[in-house]
C-alpha cells in the first residue's frame, strides 16, 4: 500500500501543470511549478516582457526558469509498471549513487514538494549566503576592533601620563625635602642663637631692676630718717631730696623679640625657574585676527585698544571683543611666555581652541562681562577689582599681591595650562582638564587705552 501511494504521488508530480501529461524535457518555474518546455513555448508565444507562470500566473521576469533533468528521470520511473520498481522506489539494477542527489531548498518559501535543488547548486547558493554574512559580521567586527585598539592606546597613554606625573612628584618632593632639611637646621640654629641672646638680655634687665630696687629702698630709708630732724633741717633738705627723686627714674630695659620665619620655597624649587629656562618661546601676535579697534605694533609684541583703521573684512577677526590671537598654535611639547599687565585695568590671557567664536558680544559695562566660553582657558582682571579664572566655570581668585606680569605655561603632554603671578612667583591657577588639540595664545585687551605687551625672550633673561 505504501509503495502504491508513493508511486501515485510520484506520478502526480511527474505530470505537467499545463498539458496534464507526463513531463517531457521538463523545467521548473520560479514559483516551483514544473512544466514541459514545449508547453511554455506555446503559452508564451505572443507575450512580451514579464510572463506569467502557466499554472499560477505568477510573473516571471525575463522568462527565467530552471532546466531540471531529475524530474524528467522521475517521470520515466513514474510511468513504469509497479512490478518493475523496487521496494525503495527505484528501478531494478539502478544504484542511488548513479543519480544526482537533490534537497529541498530552505531559501524558498514554497513547500518542499514544489521545489528541489541539486546538492551542488544548493551548496553554491549557501556559500554565497555565508560569504554575505561573513562580510556583514566583518563590518560589525572592524569598528569594535578599532575601538579596542583606541582603548588600549588610551590605557597606555594614561599609564605614561600617570608615570610622568608620579616621577615629577617624586622629584619635586625629594628636592623640597632636601631643601627643607637644610632650612630646618638653619632656622633651628637661628632660633637657638636668638634664644641665648634673649636670655642674656633678660638677665641683664633683671640685674638692673634689682640694683634699682636696692637704690630705691636705700633712699626710702634715708628719707624716713630725715623726718625726725628739726623743721629747719627738713626744709633745707627738701630740694635735695626732690632732685634725687627726679634722678631715680626707671632703668633702661633691653627689648627681647623673635624674628618671624614665614618663608616660601625659592624659585628654583617651585619648577618655575626650570620652566622659564627650558620652555620659553617667542610668541607674536597675529594681526589678521585682531579686532578692528586694536592696533598691533610692528614687532607684533604689543597691542593697544582705541584706534580704528579701515581694513578689509576677514572672518578670522574678532567682531566685538577687543581680542587677538597668537600667530602660532601649539599641539605638542611645552611652551612658556609672559605678558606685562602692570598698567591694565582689565585683561584676559590664556589659550583657546579653533574654531573659536569671533562674533560673541559682551556688554561693556556689564557685571558679567567675562563669561565662560567654550574653548577658552584663561585668567583675567575685571575693572581693576576682581581676578577670575575662566574654564569650565568662572572662579574668583584672591592673589596675595596684584600681578604686574603673568606667566603662561602650556603643557600639551600633560594636558595642562598654568598661570603664574611673577610679582611673588606664585601660582594663580592651573587647568588640568585640557582636551587634545591645537591651542592658540589668547589676548583680551579690555577697553582701556593702556597697551598689552608680550615680553621678549631678552626680557625674560
Amino acid at each position: 500500500m505504501e509503495l502504491a501511494a508513493g508511486l501515485a504521488d510520484l506520478q502526480a508530480e511527474a505530470r505537467c501543470s499545463v498539458c496534464k501529461e507526463y513531463l517531457k524535457n521538463p523545467g521548473t518555474m520560479e514559483c516551483g511549478h514544473k512544466v514541459c518546455l514545449s508547453c511554455t513555448s506555446v503559452f508564451w508565444k505572443d507575450l512580451k516582457g514579464s510572463v506569467p507562470c502557466p499554472s499560477c500566473h505568477l510573473n516571471c521576469p525575463g522568462r527565467n526558469f530552471l532546466s531540471n533533468q531529475p524530474p524528467g528521470e522521475f517521470t520515466e520511473v513514474a510511468i513504469l509498471p509497479p512490478e518493475r520498481t523496487s521496494r525503495s522506489g527505484r528501478q531494478e539494477g539502478e544504484h542511488p549513487w548513479e543519480k544526482p542527489q537533490q534537497v529541498s531548498c530552505p531559501l524558498r518559501s514554497f513547500p518542499p514538494s514544489h521545489f528541489v535543488w541539486p546538492v551542488e547548486n544548493a551548496i553554491v547558493c549557501h556559500r554565497k549566503q555565508i560569504d554575505c554574512y561573513i562580510k556583514l559580521w566583518r563590518e560589525m567586527v572592524e569598528p569594535i576592533q578599532k575601538a579596542i585598539t583606541t582603548q588600549r592606546k588610551g590605557s597606555l597613554e594614561l599609564r605614561k601620563r600617570t608615570e610622568c606625573r608620579r616621577e615629577r612628584v617624586r622629584s619635586q618632593y625629594e628636592q623640597n625635602r632636601l631643601f627643607l632639611q637644610v632650612e630646618r637646621e638653619k632656622i633651628l640654629g637661628h632660633l637657638q642663637s636668638e634664644e641665648m641672646d634673649g636670655l642674656a638680655k633678660l638677665n641683664k634687665n633683671l640685674a638692673k631692676l634689682s640694683d634699682h630696687a636696692s637704690l630705691l629702698k636705700s633712699l626710702l630709708k634715708d628719707l624716713k630718717s630725715q623726718c625726725g630732724k628739726s623743721e629747719l633741717e627738713l626744709l633745707a633738705s627738701v630740694k635735695d631730696w626732690y632732685e634725687r627723686y627726679k634722678q631715680s627714674g626707671w632703668p633702661e630695659m633691653a627689648l627681647v623679640t623673635l624674628k618671624g620665619y614665614d618663608y616660601r620655597l625659592p624659585l628654583q624649587y617651585s619648577d618655575l625657574d626650570r620652566i622659564i629656562k627650558r620652555f620659553q618661546v617667542d610668541v607674536i601676535l597675529d594681526p589678521e585676527t585682531a579686532n578692528y579697534k586694536l592696533t598691533v605694533s610692528k614687532d607684533k609684541k604689543t597691542v593697544k585698544y582705541g584706534s580704528w583703521e579701515r581694513v578689509p573684512y576677514s572672518s578670522r577677526k574678532f567682531c566685538f571683543d577687543p581680542a587677538v590671537l597668537g600667530s602660532e598654535g601649539y599641539s605638542s611639547d611645552r611652551q612658556y611666555w609672559e605678558v606685562d599687565v602692570e598698567l591694565k585695568m582689565e585683561w584676559v590671557l590664556g589659550v583657546c581652541r579653533e574654531p573659536f567664536p569671533r562674533s560673541r558680544y559682551a556688554e561693556r559695562f556689564s557685571d558679567e562681562q567675562f563669561s565662560v566660553q567654550d574653548g577658552l582657558w584663561g585668567v583675567g582682571l575685571d575693572n581693576s577689582q576682581t581676578y577670575v579664572a575662566l574654564g569650565g566655570e568662572k572662579i574668583h581668585l584672591l592673589p596675595k599681591v596684584s600681578p604686574t606680569r603673568i606667566g603662561i605655561f602650556l603643557d600639551s603632554e600633560m594636558y595642562e595650562v598654568s598661570f603664574y603671578n611673577l610679582r611673588d612667583k606664585s601660582l594663580l591657577y592651573r587647568f588640568s582638564d585640557l582636551p587634545r588639540g591645537t591651542f592658540w595664545p589668547y589676548f583680551y585687551t579690555g577697553y582701556d587705552y593702556e597697551p598689552l605687551k608680550i615680553c621678549t625672550v631678552a626680557d625674560l633673561e
